[in-house]
């Protein structure tokens, strides 16, 4: 891990680092409510098909991670980076990325036998390797919305036709995109099977299968590659800010509505990650970043009193993003792991304090949610010192 400070002579949009910040400060306060009994419908995922506030928040980070590529590969090519150079930098950064992950998988109990392989971090180590090295062979708009297009059809084709092993084929055998007899839960389920043979560990979130497993890390891939998109369109017009502005907005609008006219023929479903979800996600990202750069990086909102208050909470969260997600990791898992008495029983940090602090009467909705937003400010304290010191880690 080094760290180092935004370099000035590279193009930096200020709205990429705030629209980041919102999603992590967002992906912790849906990750850790006081009581997940007492949870809003918004800040909790759809159960399968269908969709929530909280299921916008990963697709966003990663079309943030796209359009990040794009910036970062620019700013190493002036500094006189060969293509050798790169690739090795994009496998050694998604290397590191997946080596943090089982970091924080495995501590503090270091069960070797069921570490989940999969995960957050996983797959954005994944879509980051995969994105970084397409983004390393091209640029072209062209290109990369013509390799999106076959990715989310491919998709598509695969749940919908390909047959299962042992199940059959979609809709005919078993009901399409039924939550266990899909192809994707299927390969997660042989390559779990296959790492507990072989190096003895290996789990699976949800048992039968896992949000993000394998096979649906492809179209996640496109997620990557439309904020990669973005990032090209902005570059593009630089000089006229109003129609990069319009542009983004208007593809946000496009795609979110293409992704609903999907829903029918390919439920929205974050789960499988499905290619209607894709696009409507990143119609969200879309029209978020075209607001966001109009406002930040055009109209310079962060420059008066009260939008400096707004967005610099963000802009800290957004400059040390993997910082503060593992923050939130740690802090969850020392607060499981560490134990006090309540009463005739032992309970974790977390509940104590939940109970003793915030629902000291009874746990509601409200109380739950104050928790969160809560540990969300904990968390920012290590981003805000770093900041301050103008510190930025980097994987």
């Amino acid at each position: 891990m080094t760290t180092s400070s935004p370099s000035s002579s590279s193009p930096r949009i200020l709205a990429i680092d705030v629209l980041r910040g919102v999603t992590i400060a967002f992906m912790i306060l849906v990750n850790d409510p006081g009581d997940w009994s007492h949870v809003y419908a918004q800040l909790d995922h759809a159960t399968w098909n269908g969709w929530t506030l909280t299921d916008l928040v990963f697709p966003t980070f990663l079309f943030l991670v796209g359009a990040s590529i794009v910036f970062s590969l620019d700013a190493r090519i002036r500094r006189g980076n060969c293509r050798k150079t790169l690739t090795g930098h994009i496998f050694l950064r998604a290397l590191k990325i997946f080596a943090l992950k089982m970091a924080l998988t495995i501590v503090p109990y270091f069960h070797m036998t069921h570490l989940r392989i999969y995960g957050v971090l996983t797959r954005i180590a994944l879509c980051y390797l995969i994105g970084g090295l397409i983004l390393l062979a091209t640029r072209s708009p062209r290109i990369l919305a013509s390799i999106t297009a076959a990715i989310l059809a491919t998709y598509w084709a695969l749940l919908r036709f390909a047959p299962i092993p042992g199940i059959g084929r979609p809709v005919r055998d078993a009901p399409f995109m039924d939550m266990n007899l899909n192809l994707a839960a299927w390969l997660d389920r042989v390559l779990n099977d296959l790492l507990q043979r072989t190096i003895h560990t290996g789990v699976l979130y949800e048992h039968t299968r896992d949000p993000e497993g394998l096979l649906s890390t492809l179209p996640a891939v496109a997620t990557v590659l439309l904020g990669a998109l973005a990032a090209l369109w902005l570059k593009q017009h630089f000089a006229t800010p109003t129609k990069a502005r319009s542009g983004l907005l208007l593809a946000g609008i496009v795609s979110f509505a293409a992704g609903l006219a999907w829903n029918p023929w390919f439920p929205i479903n974050k789960n499988l990650w499905t290619s209607s979800y894709v696009l409507m996600a990143a119609g969200w990202a879309l029209v978020g970043l075209g607001l966001f750069y109009w406002l930040i990086d055009v109209k310079r909102l962060h420059e008066t009193r009260l939008g400096h208050w707004l967005t610099e909470p963000f802009l800290i969260f957004g400059s040390n993003a993997i910082t503060a997600y593992a923050t939130s990791a740690i802090l969850v898992k020392t607060m499981a792991y560490f134990k006090v008495h309540d009463g005739d029983k032992l309970v974790s940090t977390s509940a104590w304090i939940y109970d003793h602090v915030f629902a000291r009467n009874v746990s509601t909705y409200n109380t739950s949610l104050a928790y969160a937003i809560a540990f969300v400010a904990i968390c920012f304290i290590p981003n805000w010192l770093l900041y301050r010191k103008k510190v930025f880690l980097k994987l």
